[in-house]
């Protein structure tokens, strides 16, 4: 079932999870569930664009590493798209920038000739 809070697109030959204004504990599961099926369709690299997000809790930041982890094992490469300081804080605070790539823009984590 395709859930409209995380949509999961392809752009540029990468799939692209867009994240919703709020990541919590309510949630978190559902972010699982699109991250899985952005992994479903073969992509080396998998872009959660949390643009418009403005919060989110240990729960997310729980799922996300996660799926930095089972991706390093299976050859993929999750990426983030933090444009705004209110999340980038979260990620720099937590270390997550330090293991996960983050970017300001969904351009720059899609471009081509950044696959590591």
């Amino acid at each position: 079932m395709l859930d409209s809070k995380f949509p999961v697109r392809r752009e540029s030959g990468v799939a692209v999870v867009a994240a919703p204004e709020e990541i919590d504990i309510t949630n978190a599961g559902r972010l699982r569930t699109a991250l899985v099926r952005a992994c479903s369709n073969g992509d080396r690299t998998i872009v959660v664009d949390l643009s418009g997000t403005h919060f989110c809790d240990s729960a997310a930041l729980n799922v996300l590493v996660r799926a930095h982890q089972r991706g390093e094992e299976q050859g993929r490469e999750v990426r983030l798209v933090v444009p705004g300081p209110d999340i980038l804080r979260i990620f720099l605070v937590t270390g997550i920038n330090q293991v996960i790539p983050i970017f300001a823009s969904l351009d720059e984590a899609i471009a081509p000739g950044l696959e590591r």
